[in-house]
């Protein structure tokens, strides 16, 4: 069996809207009658504040008395996974702007697991037909793993009417880096303009800026970034996780430490485009402009065509949702598996993608955290004619 895939959970706020948001989506995310554990630290202030099994209004009541623009605080609480009912522990990480002197960046918000996983390593369904197959199995994993992971996030980046986080999302890998929102396994737009994504991934994967350090920037700012790049220019775009994982090794191991790579001020990991590897696939300069360029509603179109679910997986799908069916009823249930070498495979292709408009005017593009979101953009600039 794999080591489950647990998703980081990421999303940016100004400077001033930062505690608040932080505030929201604990009270969003936590158990309700949860009790969890906090610590503050203070940059120039002698040792930590630590204090555990506290309530949700005395952590709140801390973090609004304690918290300031140099402090990161660190947060463990209950959370109900809806898909499957029970408990997990989740980690809330937030950083104030100067927590390291700017000598280091730092995401805004960070969601992780805590003391147990979010990915199960096991699951539970019903003994029906082909409950055991590979597909099946995968695939049950899938629609609950899903389910758990966007409400996550949409506690994270919307836990109201009040959009205080323009834009968040979450990958697949444990390497812990924000990385190109098309290479995660899904991004949350509160505008629903979901061209900033593929711009902050064009200016991550060719200028080497941290998307945490640009994830703020307005859209016109975004694109004056790609104009200045050379005509005909193009980036390395990796198609499969394990090829996100090796990038991202190599940006932390290699360009960080070569000089010649090295990015030129905090908020970048390189000044350079990011070496390929075999099987990335070419994003051209002019291809982000021309997506740029298209009015929001007419991209959200083009992937909600683009997310219509292949054969291999309306092929299994019917059977797991009965096998999970089957286990809410009650019926005899077997333990199966989750995240082996052959169902990681399978979902690394086939996981279904969701574009999900949400009430407050979001949008969010989500997928399972073994497959990336590459495919669904490549499917919809395609019908558009964007790429060929």
């Amino acid at each position: 069996m794999s080591h489950p895939v647990d998703p980081y959970f990421y999303a940016w706020t100004r400077d001033a809207d930062r505690l608040d948001a932080f505030v929201a989506a604990l009270a969003a995310l936590i158990e309700p009658g949860g009790k969890g554990s906090v610590s503050i630290s203070t940059a120039g202030v002698r040792g930590e504040f630590e204090q555990a099994d506290v309530s949700l209004e005395e952590m709140i009541a801390v973090l609004h008395s304690r918290f300031t623009s140099s402090s990161e605080a660190n947060i463990y609480i209950p959370h109900r996974l809806p898909s499957r009912g029970g408990l997990a522990n989740i980690q809330l990480r937030c950083f104030g702007p100067g927590w390291s002197g700017g000598r280091f960046p730092h995401d805004c918000l960070v969601a992780a697991s805590g003391y147990t996983y979010l990915h199960p390593g096991v699951i539970h369904v019903g003994a029906t037909l082909g409950a055991t197959t590979t597909q099946v199995a995968a695939a049950v994993l899938s629609i609950m793993v899903q389910e758990d992971m966007e409400d996550i996030l949409v506690r994270l980046c919307a836990p109201d009417d009040r959009n205080r986080i323009p834009t968040g999302g979450h990958t697949g890998t444990d390497a812990g880096s924000w990385g190109a929102p098309i290479e995660l396994a899904a991004t949350f737009n509160a505008d629903g303009n979901v061209a900033r994504d593929i711009a902050l991934s064009w200016i991550y994967l060719r200028d080497g800026d941290r998307v945490g350090y640009i994830a703020g920037s307005s859209m016109e700012t975004l694109m004056k970034r790609v104009e200045g790049a050379p005509r005909g220019s193009t980036v390395g775009v990796a198609t499969r996780l394990r090829r996100v994982r090796e990038h991202e090794g190599a940006d932390y191991v290699v360009a960080a430490h070569d000089v010649a790579m090295r990015g030129t001020h905090v908020g970048a990991i390189r000044r350079v485009p990011r070496e390929r590897l075999p099987g990335d696939v070419d994003l051209t300069r002019e291809q982000v402009l021309q997506v740029l360029e298209t009015p929001p509603g007419v991209l959200l179109d083009a992937l909600d065509a683009a997310a219509v679910p292949d054969d291999e997986w309306r092929a299994v799908e019917p059977l797991a949702r009965e096998a999970i069916e089957a286990h809410k009823q009650g019926s005899p249930t077997i333990e199966v598996d989750a995240m082996t070498d052959k169902q990681q495979r399978f979902l690394e292709l086939h996981a279904p993608y969701h574009v999900r408009r949400l009430p407050n005017g979001g949008v969010l593009l989500a997928t399972h955290p073994c497959r990336t979101l590459w495919q669904l953009w490549a499917d919809a600039l395609l019908l558009l004619g964007i790429r060929t």
